[in-house]
């Protein structure tokens, strides 16, 4: 069969025919890589082919070439460039002219094609002259279609390719994309595919907008662009200036007063909605930014510095013009949007709710009349509108501002959840979850709980996405009714909630009792019973107790179900709802702690079975092997007798490489048991460590698991004392290792994961110091003790130390000196670096003050 047809059947309406064509491709993609791809871009080139054979050989010629698994974008970038080089260079050849077919189709997948191949080549110094080429394409051709694609391509492999790849040759590609974007382009469609490009290059023309003279041209293109005629052109420029905002905010004072504040309020208002989106968008990210800047200013400020960046309060100026069109467009919303739907009155709402934590209490009077105006009106979007607008308008400003209006709007925002409308009602459940949320103080029990509580547990009957905001609100109430006592009331024995929490949980035990789980609503549920298991009260203990028997006989149902179970649809029904049953019995198992012990029996068959049945399902073994864990924390030395039935389980989830969730947690579950049976693990511990070491040899295990793994050490060290002996050298080798690895100040990901190994290897050496402390094997870590402090001092030297690892630091030099009292490590203790971070107390919070302090009596007795 030639290529154009396995390459039509590939689309043909029958599926077997479909199958089996692609099945083709597959075997020759493996069989015999250079033909396979030769003959793709034979096809591609091909302008006698029908256009849809050619997409399709597009297509398949960039499948090949990316992938969005990085493993698998590994083997595809080598398998490519060990093709021959001639073979290599023709495709390259036929994908650029390819660019010019008179078929826009084909040269729209053609762009695909280079940027694939550049993605590969680029990064390793192949295909230099690619950016000429284009570049060459775009300045000196008339063929409207080229210039389409080739801009196309070039906002491909900018979206692609890292800035730094494509750094020297950034201020040629920001000229001709620029000139394609100019008003005085006559092809609207040259104007797209360029507003496109400069979309995604704007990550990489930094320097040229630190030079102001490009980026007043920038801007003046950017901005003439969304006055286009192509509505299509001003979408994609509202689209930039969203980005620039984000990408260079210290920049646009000047653009705001002259066009910015103007353009998109009008944009705003546009009457083609995909203009108006991107107008509310962008100040959507003003606001974003000025949230974070203000957050960056407390920071600083508590240092006595000054901030970085410094805001320019663009929301606080534009408040009164932009308000107002946020409100209108909230009373634009559609009898019968789509759920997920995002539309214009969405996205005024998301705005308003980041204008209100931007400007604080000066969105309260600039909302109010609005509230007050349409709140009782006849015409369901405004009312809708106005309660959108309350909800909205609940994080930022100062509760004190918000209180009086809150126990004002209460009893009718109760009264509005039996509003004759849907969408009213909905909103109205959503806005009590969010004042049960943030304004916890402004519900008054004597007053509002009982009407508040009814309103709630009454929606729990009503529509999916009305119940779905009740279960919500119910379990804001919970949670936050439980913070409260915890902060203020220790150990309370009753609560505001407790003549109501039967009542709560039995509704919402009756919402779970369906199959159906539309807008997740059943899952919902599930949660809010979760949250009131864990605020529980001593007086509520009865309830949970039953509500425990009540999962545990729907598990077993369901375990007695699975056989039955037909088609995806069905397992991953049964999957969710086992999910749901596990976490309600780990809030209980975690509430009654020892208490659990007369179930523990009953729960661990049912979880060993859970487990059996799962098969490879990594969300459900993930759940069960959290109840077994939190199972073990609350029997300790009782969780003794389960130990034999559940090891077989737990080695295939540790070695499960692949799956880094439940790898973590099966690591997890090792410290839980360790800690649990104490010294009574020793046992276990060489299986323990033997696994775990295997793991950190692996190539393929996520280097998150491998940081849980060290910190384990700690677990398994501290639980059994001076019976970690055989395995101290080679812990300390790992660790030791593990700390060599330094950050790169380019690289952010690689600082977020050195910090967090640090703290992990942290953790462990605080594990085997406070397991050996007060043995007589405490001397077999004096010749560790130089490394161990080594890594502290890199530690504390980190000017980006969060406090956790600062406070593990001073723990952990006070373990030592702890362990050696009698003058064995004074040398080390002694140290200029160990006196002068135990003077600094800047910018501590209190618990790390506390360490700090008892470190330093420890260090006094050692070095006395």
């Amino acid at each position: 069969m030639n290529a154009s047809a396995l390459l039509a059947n590939t689309l043909s309406p029958d599926a077997a025919t479909r199958q089996t064509a692609t099945q083709q491709l597959e075997s020759a993609s493996r069989e015999n890589y250079p033909v396979y791809m030769l003959m793709l871009s034979d096809e591609l080139r091909n302008e006698n082919s029908q256009i849809h054979t050619r997409n399709a050989a597009g297509l398949a010629l960039k499948n090949a070439l990316s992938a969005r698994d990085s493993t698998r974008q590994d083997e595809y970038s080598a398998r490519w460039m060990a093709l021959d080089v001639d073979a290599r260079q023709k495709i390259k050849e036929g994908s650029l002219l390819s660019l010019a077919s008179p078929q826009p189709r084909a040269g729209a997948v053609a762009a695909q094609v280079v940027s694939a191949i550049a993605a590969v080549e680029l990064p390793v110094g192949q295909w230099p002259d690619l950016v000429e080429i284009l570049l060459g394409f775009i300045n000196t051709s008339d063929d409207t279609n080229l210039k389409i694609a080739t801009l196309q391509a070039i906002g491909y492999i900018c979206e692609t390719i890292k800035p730094e790849v494509l750094a020297l040759r950034s201020n040629e590609i920001l000229t001709a994309v620029i000139h394609g974007a100019r008003k005085e382009e006559p092809s609207s469609e040259v104007q797209l595919a360029a507003v496109h490009a400069l979309f995604n290059s704007l990550e990489f023309v930094r320097d040229n907008f630190d030079r102001e003279g490009e980026r007043n041209y920038i801007m003046q293109v950017v901005c003439e662009a969304t006055q286009n005629p192509s509505v299509s052109v001003q979408v994609g420029a509202f689209e930039c200036l969203v980005k620039i905002m984000a990408l260079y905010y210290d920049k646009m004072a000047f653009y705001m007063e002259q066009a910015l504040f103007g353009l998109t309020v009008m944009g705003m208002k546009h009457s083609d909605e995909r203009v108006a989106l991107q107008a509310v968008e962008f100040w959507t990210t003003v606001c974003e930014e000025e949230i974070e800047l203000a957050h960056e200013a407390r920071e600083a400020a508590e240092y006595d510095e000054p901030p970085e960046l410094e805001s320019k309060h663009f929301a606080k100026v534009a408040l009164p013009e932009v308000i107002p069109v946020l409100l209108n467009l909230l009373t634009q919303q559609e009898e019968d949007a789509d759920e997920g739907e995002w539309n214009l009155a969405m996205s005024a709402g998301t705005c308003l709710n980041y204008m209100a934590q931007a400007v604080a209490d000066a969105i309260v009077p600039a909302v109010i009349p609005f509230i007050e105006a349409h709140i009782k009106a006849q015409d369901w979007h405004q009312r809708e509108a106005a309660v959108m607008t309350f909800g909205s308008i609940l994080d930022g400003p100062d509760p004190q501002v918000l209180t009086p209006l809150v126990n004002q709007a209460l009893p009718l925002l109760i009264g509005m959840m039996n509003d004759e409308n849907l969408h009213v009602k909905d909103t109205t459940a959503w806005t009590l979850g969010r004042i049960c949320d943030l304004l916890i103080i402004t519900i008054k029990p004597d007053v509002h709980l009982h009407p508040l509580i009814s309103a709630l547990v009454n929606g729990l009957s009503d529509r999916p996405r009305i119940v779905t905001n009740c279960c919500w609100a119910l379990m804001n109430l919970a949670d936050q009714i439980g913070i409260y006592l915890d902060e203020y009331i220790t150990s309370a024995s009753e609560s505001p909630l407790s003549p109501y929490f039967e009542g709560i949980v039995s509704a919402l035990l009756r919402v779970t009792e369906t199959t159906a789980n539309e807008s997740n609503f059943r899952t919902s549920a599930y949660e809010a019973i979760t949250s009131y298991v864990s605020h529980s009260t001593a007086d509520c203990i009865p309830v949970v107790q039953n509500t425990v028997i009540a999962i545990l006989q729907r598990m077993e149902q369901l375990l007695n179900m699975q056989n039955q179970i037909v088609g995806v649809d069905d397992r991953n029904n049964w999957n969710e709802l086992q999910s749901n049953l596990c976490s309600v019995v780990i809030s209980v198992i975690r509430r009654l702690g020892g208490g659990i012990q007369p179930m523990a029996d009953r729960i661990m068959t049912l979880i060993l079975q859970l487990i059996q049945g799962a098969g490879k399902t990594s969300t459900v073994l993930e759940d069960a092997f959290l109840v077994v864990g939190s199972l073990a924390a609350a029997l300790e030395a009782g969780f003794a007798p389960y130990i034999q039935a559940f090891l077989p389980f737990l080695y295939p989830a540790l070695k499960a490489h692949e799956d880094t969730q439940l790898c973590m947690v099966a690591v997890g579950i090792i410290g839980d048991i360790s800690r649990a049976l104490g010294d009574q693990s020793a046992q276990y511990a060489g299986a323990f460590m033997n696994v775990l070491l295997e793991n950190l040899q692996s190539n393929v295990l996520n280097r998150n698991v491998k940081i849980s793994i060290l910190s384990c050490f700690g677990d398994i060290a501290l639980a059994i004392g001076p019976a970690f002996d055989p395995y101290l050298n080679t812990t300390m080798d790992v660790l030791r290792q593990a700390g060599s690895v330094q950050p790169n100040p380019l690289d952010f990901d690689l600082m977020d994961y050195v910090a967090q190994l640090r703290e992990g290897i942290l953790e462990a050496y605080t594990g085997v110091v406070t397991g050996f402390k007060n043995t007589d094997k405490a001397p077999a870590l004096l010749p560790h003790v130089p490394s161990i402090l080594e890594l502290v001092h890199q530690c504390l030297a980190d000017e980006e130390r969060s406090d956790s690892v600062v406070k593990l630091s001073f723990g952990l030099i006070g373990d030592l000196a702890d362990c050696f009292p009698s003058g064995q490590i004074k040398e080390h203790l002694l140290e200029e670096w160990i006196a002068h971070e135990f003077r600094s107390k800047r910018g501590m919070q209190q618990e790390t003050k506390k360490t700090l302090r008892w470190a330093r009596e420890m260090i006094k007795r050692a070095t006395a």
